[in-house]
């Protein structure tokens, strides 16, 4: 089921929060609780009713490894366990992820002609198999304090996070499941939710998807685009990433605070970064967090010299980069990250300081050009992208020069000109007027409040009645006038 969506928004979840409520005021609250299970079930299959098995599985193999693991002292039967749940996580998420490409990959190599198993990817396979090898470790490591499965089964299923993240952390969530307080319908939190809710469609709705045909263009005509179109294509996608997956948890966080459950932030203005670190510490955070705890320090983290810790952290961000797909480019992605933030730990040692418009425009940049691997259908025409974008010596941008220079001062000396605003007008109705377009989002990432921040300080009165009705409505129009896409996470 789509958060952007009339069946989400006006059926199931005003029905899930209208029982849910009514369950837990009758004091059923482990009915309510098993309630909000079947209905995420229901949420999750709904997109395809055999996924459901995939997870249904997994949630009960987890759970009773992680049962076992709160049960036994023995340490050699507790690391068997551990091994043994851990190692068939990763091999369910080989299977249904990789098995495809790794068939490809064999036969260009082998010069084979092995068939693939054209397998279809279970939605959110990558965020609920990593939420349970944290779970996994925490039980190893004995901090796991919850066996309740209830819980446990909601903690991994609950509906908002279940198909693109946040990525939950067990210490966070299973305690609110039993809180008395969050069993009463909150209109304090029903404000905030619904304003995330809006700002999420509207993120979606009105700026994702239509980004999304500029960047889909520009990637399937990788080796035909002008230096304009090239760089139309590059930031297209790399604003429609950001407004679609903080779109999508934007929603996730609202519908999780209609129920008073607070699911922690995942995005916090990462466009405004100054340097790598800062936008990792501000993109995709749960992600961050899991990579930091669950791969980096076991690894060594910055324990070890630091030609040992640079390698951790590039093997990191490499693994990082391949949970998002089967795919070179998502390789390369991570390795660049990885690099980057090798190489911005030996600046920082320097103790050299770059001016901040100059760290932030360098920090964008090359964060703009790593979305290119992340998004080209192939290593090459990742290339031809970013070649397109350093094209300055091209006959295009001599002309478009030339153009506007020589209009702009027929302009101001009264020479054509009716001419001459024709002509701009002309230029800047095409991709001039794209430019301009992505030139005003990339201002609104690095200058306005983020979502939380407002949603946050949200004050319900009539002005701000009015503006997020009619932010609202506008969203529902948009919704009923696209057609459904799902959200860029959703393939991951």
């Amino acid at each position: 089921m789509l958060f952007n969506s009339y069946v989400y928004l006006f059926a199931f979840l005003p029905a899930t929060i209208c029982v849910y409520f009514f369950l837990n005021k009758l004091k059923k609250t482990f009915a309510a609780r098993v309630f909000l299970i079947l209905a995420s079930f229901i949420f999750y299959s709904w997109w395809n009713i055999w996924d459901l098995p995939v997870i249904i599985i997994s949630v009960i193999f987890n759970y009773s490894i992680g049962l076992k693991l709160g049960k036994t002292n023995i340490s050699s039967d507790r690391k068997r366990l551990f091994i043994t749940g851990v190692s068939l996580n990763i091999l369910l998420l080989i299977f249904y992820k990789y098995t495809d490409f790794l068939i490809l990959n064999i036969n260009t190599l082998l010069n084979t002609n092995i068939n693939t198993l054209k397998l279809t990817l279970p939605l959110g396979i990558s965020f609920f198999t990593i939420t349970q090898i944290a779970y996994l470790s925490d039980a190893y490591r004995q901090t796991v304090k919850e066996y309740k499965g209830t819980n446990y089964s909601l903690f991994v299923a609950f509906f908002p996070h279940l198909l693109a993240g946040p990525i939950l952390h067990h210490r966070e969530m299973m305690p609110q499941f039993d809180r008395m307080r969050n069993k009463v319908f909150s209109s304090k939190n029903t404000v905030r939710a619904l304003v995330l809710i809006v700002i999420g469609l509207i993120k979606k709705i009105a700026i994702a998807d239509y980004l999304s045909a500029w960047a889909d263009f520009g990637f399937d005509s990788a080796g035909n685009l002008s230096l304009l179109q090239a760089w139309i294509t590059s930031l297209s996608y790399t604003l429609q990433i950001y407004f679609d997956f903080s779109g999508y948890t934007d929603m996730a966080l609202g519908s999780a605070l209609l129920l008073n459950i607070h699911l922690p932030l995942n995005f916090n203005s990462p466009y405004k970064s100054l340097n790598i670190r800062e936008f990792w510490r501000a993109w995709h955070m749960t992600l961050s967090r899991f990579l930091r705890d669950y791969l980096y320090i076991p690894l060594g983290g910055n324990r070890c010299g630091t030609a040992r810790v640079n390698l951790n952290i590039i093997l990191t961000f490499i693994l990082g980069g391949i949970w998002h797909g089967a795919g070179w480019g998502f390789l390369i992605w991570g390795a660049l990250h990885g690099f980057a933030y090798a190489f911005y730990r030996l600046w920082q040692s320097t103790g050299l300081r770059l001016a901040r418009p100059i760290a932030w425009f360098l920090t964008f940049n090359f964060i703009n050009i790593t979305w290119i691997f992340f998004r080209a259908k192939s290593f090459a025409d990742a290339v031809k992208v970013i070649k397109g974008m350093v094209n300055f010596g091209s006959t295009e941008v001599k002309t478009f020069l030339n153009t506007v220079t020589m209009d702009f001062i027929n302009l101001f000396q009264n020479k054509e000109k009716f001419q001459a605003i024709s002509t701009l007008c002309n230029y800047f109705s095409s991709d001039g007027a794209k430019i301009m377009y992505l030139a005003i989002l990339i201002t609104v990432c690095v200058s306005c409040r983020n979502s939380n921040d407002i949603s946050k300080d949200f004050s319900p009165n009539l002005r701000n009645a009015l503006l997020f009705g009619f932010l609202g409505a506008v969203a529902i129009m948009l919704l009923h006038k696209e057609k459904l896409s799902k959200f860029l996470y959703f393939n991951f």
